[in-house]
Formats: structure tokens, C-alpha cells, sequence
């Protein structure tokens, strides 16, 4: 019998590496060869190619309908992304081929679709894959199927000016426990851009004002969101992929952080153009507040594919191009700038007499331009020479008002 002639049954993806299993895009072109490896001569009806792809997704939910009475809701849904069918070996008579003993390739190629496909993902109560299927007909024997998967990732591109944009909120609660107020805790935060991608350093610049008569303790999470819809419901999972912890912030005292840097572990790229399947991210900045709930400001996040050119929009910092140094990111802003050169360290004594000696009178000037008509006109350049810097004093000469409260980082 065939069935025992036939030693393999493979899908071979072309890759540009041997060891690394291929990565694809909307528009990009998908080929490889079915391997089938006969121990005999055998006789095939036909191979078929099927190639398709689908985000779904389902879960159930107990109703109770009664106080003795409970059933199941069922919620599902598909979406289809691709469908492609190609047949690699059938005689057009419909007779059968005889193909001999030993190792037989059949190459395929197909596109995929050009419109924007969706990044394959894996989650708890729905998917998004793709997969190549290829069917064996014989004659007198069952048919052997064989399904392989491939990954799809839909590039995102933070370079966008969407993206790029600084993300900011401010965000207040008083802090009360039965009928008692302790006081009120407010939070403002900011980061330079939207978009990132896994590995990059996130900076977060914020104040923590806590007026309580409590300590609080600042913490920051980078948060993952996956939702999925089927019939108008929705069902959310939700994980923490990333913290941050801040030092204590005292009773009545101020908290600020320059910079403090939280790292995006390797997680997938956001997901947001599949209807039935979700992924979004959030940086979430919060208080803990004991005896009360915690107070948490949330900042979108977008997770993407291509990283932040060298040299990006003027809104990007230097912090996210340079993210792999984690301790330069972590250095405080100085409160006080460094104070300029003085004149004496740029220039010398020895240079100055040098160029007070080499000043040209004004009688030779006059010489020398009374002869400029008998030669060719030239362009006559003066020397452009650097100002002093000004003066540098400690104390600022416009002082702040002390009653005057700090202006907030967002404004």
C-alpha cells in the first residue's frame, strides 16, 4: 500500500536563513515545497495547496436563570484574512500519476494580500494565525494531511508624528478611609513619545504631592490589555509586564522623578485593527495610599515594529536613541546649571597682545586702498571674532517668589 511507501510529508518554508523560520508581511510572497519521500513506486490522485488565515475567538459564561436553574452561553467569532488554494500535482485528464521511489519536491508560491493583514498572535480566549494545509490523494487510501503555521507581524512604524507626540495628565484624589479625609494626592507625569518598541527604556518624569498625613509609596507598571468581542460582548485579560518603584514620599512632602527608567520587556506589537481581537498597552503611574484605594494616572502606549530613527523628531530625547545605557538614564537633572569658562581659560594673555599687535593702522589702510582700482576687485571679509561671555553670578538675579507654587510639568 501506498500508506507504507510514503517515509515523509513536509512543508519547507524558503527562508533567508537556515535556522530561522520565516517572517511575513501584508504583500509579501510566501513560497516553499511540499517534500514527499517514497520507500516505493506509488500512485497519486492529487496534491492540493490551501492556505488561510483567521482571527477567532471564543469563551463561555454561566447564566443562571433561576435559583435551580443554570446553562452555558457560548461566544465565538471568526474574521478572515486569507484564502488561497493552488494545486501542485493533478493530472488533467484526472488519471493518476505514478511518481517512483525516492524524493520528490513540489515548490508553491503565493502573495499574500496587500490590504493590512493582522500580527499572528496567541492569547487565553482567542487567536490570529496563519497556515499552510496540503492534502494527499490516493486512490484505495486515506487522505494525508499535513498543516504548517506561519508568522505574520504587521509593521508599526513609531516614527509617525501621532507617535511621537509627548504623553501628559495630572491626576488628584482625596485620600479618606470611613468618615476621616487624611488629605489629598495628586500625581502629574509625563513621557517624551507614544510609540516604542520592546527593549527600549521608558523615561518617566513626574511629581507626586502627597498632602496626606500618611506616607505613599509611587510606583509605575506597564500594563497589557487583551480584549476580545463576539456578539456584542466583551472579554478582557489583563497583566502586568513591567514596574517601577519609587521611594516613600513622606507626610506633606514633595517626590519628584527626573527620568526614572522602566524597561519594555520583549512582548508583541500592539494590535489594533482586528475587530474581534485587541492588544493595547498603558503606563500606569500610581500612588498606594494605605487604608484607601490607589490613585493611578494612565498614559497610552503604543507598542511597534520599527524603532526610533538615530536621528528622529525634534519631540524624541536622547534618553529613548541611547535606551541600552540604563545608568545615564537614571543621573537626576542638576538644580543648578554649571557656571560658563571665564574669558582668561579661552583666551590668553599671549593671544591677546599677539592680536593688539598685529592690529594694521589706519594710515596703511588708506595706502593700500589707493591702489585697489589698479587691481582685480576681491572680497574683502572681516574677521569674525567670538564675544566675551557674560557674566556669571551664583544668585539669580530675578528670584522666584517663594509663595509661588511650581509650575506643573505638563503645562
Amino acid at each position: 500500500m501506498i500508506f507504507d511507501k510514503l517515509k515523509k510529508f513536509d512543508i519547507v518554508f524558503d527562508s533567508p536563513e537556515v535556522d530561522c523560520p520565516p517572517v511575513f508581511s501584508s504583500g509579501d510572497v510566501v513560497s516553499g515545497r511540499v517534500v514527499l519521500d517514497l520507500s516505493g513506486e506509488s500512485r497519486v490522485e492529487s496534491l492540493k495547496l490551501h492556505a488561510e488565515g483567521f482571527a477567532k475567538v471564543h469563551w463561555t459564561e454561566s447564566r443562571s436563570a433561576g435559583s435551580s436553574t443554570a446553562y452555558t452561553q457560548n461566544y465565538s467569532d471568526e474574521v478572515e484574512y486569507l484564502n488561497r488554494r493552488e494545486v501542485l500535482l493533478q493530472a488533467d485528464n484526472g488519471e493518476v500519476t505514478v511518481l517512483p521511489a525516492g524524493r520528490h519536491e513540489f515548490p508553491f508560491s503565493f502573495q499574500l494580500p496587500e490590504e493590512t493583514l493582522v500580527t499572528s498572535f496567541e492569547g487565553k480566549h482567542g487567536s490570529i494565525r496563519y497556515w499552510v494545509k496540503v492534502k494527499l490523494h490516493r486512490p484505495w487510501a486515506t487522505v494525508r494531511k499535513i498543516k504548517k503555521e506561519f508568522t505574520v507581524i504587521e509593521p508599526i512604524d513609531i516614527n509617525t508624528p501621532a507617535l511621537l507626540a509627548p504623553q501628559a495628565g495630572t491626576k488628584d484624589k482625596l485620600a479618606r478611609a470611613w468618615y476621616r479625609n487624611f488629605g489629598q494626592v495628586s500625581i502629574t507625569a509625563k513621557i517624551d513619545r507614544k510609540g516604542y518598541t520592546p527593549g527600549e527604556v521608558i523615561p518617566v518624569f513626574a511629581e507626586f504631592d502627597n498632602c496626606t498625613s500618611r506616607s505613599v509609596v509611587p510606583k509605575a507598571y506597564i500594563t497589557q490589555t487583551q480584549t476580545f468581542i463576539a456578539r456584542g460582548s466583551m472579554k478582557q485579560k489583563r497583566a502586568v509586564v513591567g514596574t517601577l518603584s519609587g521611594d516613600i514620599v513622606g507626610a506633606r512632602c514633595r517626590e519628584t522623578w527626573h527620568g526614572r527608567a522602566i524597561k519594555i520587556p520583549p512582548v508583541g506589537p500592539s494590535i489594533l485593527q482586528c475587530r474581534i481581537i485587541k492588544v493595547e498597552y498603558m503606563l500606569k503611574v500610581c500612588v498606594d495610599v494605605p487604608g484607601t484605594t490607589k490613585l493611578c494616572l494612565e498614559l497610552p502606549l503604543v507598542i511597534g515594529t520599527i524603532p526610533l530613527h538615530p536621528f528622529g523628531s525634534r519631540t524624541s530625547s536622547v534618553s529613548s536613541q541611547y535606551s541600552c545605557n540604563l545608568e545615564w538614564l537614571r543621573m537626576a537633572i542638576p538644580e543648578q546649571p554649571e557656571p560658563p569658562p571665564e574669558y582668561s581659560s579661552v583666551v590668553t594673555e599671549e593671544e591677546a597682545e599677539q592680536r593688539n599687535n598685529a592690529a594694521v593702522p589706519a594710515s596703511q589702510h588708506a595706502e593700500d586702498l589707493s591702489g585697489i582700482l589698479e587691481r582685480p576687485l576681491m572680497a574683502f571679509v572681516q574677521e569674525f571674532r567670538f564675544r566675551p561671555p557674560p557674566v556669571y553670578c551664583e544668585v539669580d538675579p530675578n528670584p522666584q517668589p517663594l509663595n509661588m507654587r511650581p509650575r506643573c510639568m505638563t503645562c
